[in-house]
């Protein structure tokens, strides 16, 4: 009986934090796929394929111009939070 006692403290306490890593995993999906989905060309990220079929790469508005967001590195704390608050 101790040890499902302690099982429930374990998984009361550990439970929060999953959840949040994985709300916080997908508000940074969502960012991303907004982003990406606001640039009207044929090759928003690197990862992206252009209308010949090749990776775009260096021809990506992500290399150029920059300001969109492609990766989970591009997204920060502050995006998060306004992206939680409706901005």
């Amino acid at each position: 009986m101790r040890k499902v006692g302690l099982l429930a403290v374990v998984v009361l306490v550990a439970f929060p934090v999953i959840a949040s890593a994985q709300s916080r995993d997908a508000v940074i999906h969502r960012i991303i796929e907004e982003s990406r989905a606001a640039y009207r060309g044929a090759c928003p990220c690197p990862y992206d394929l252009s209308r010949d079929g090749k990776e775009c790469g260096a021809r990506s508005a992500y290399m150029k111009a920059g300001g969109i967001k492609c990766f989970p590195r591009d997204v920060t704390a502050r995006d998060i939070e306004e992206y939680r608050h409706g901005r």
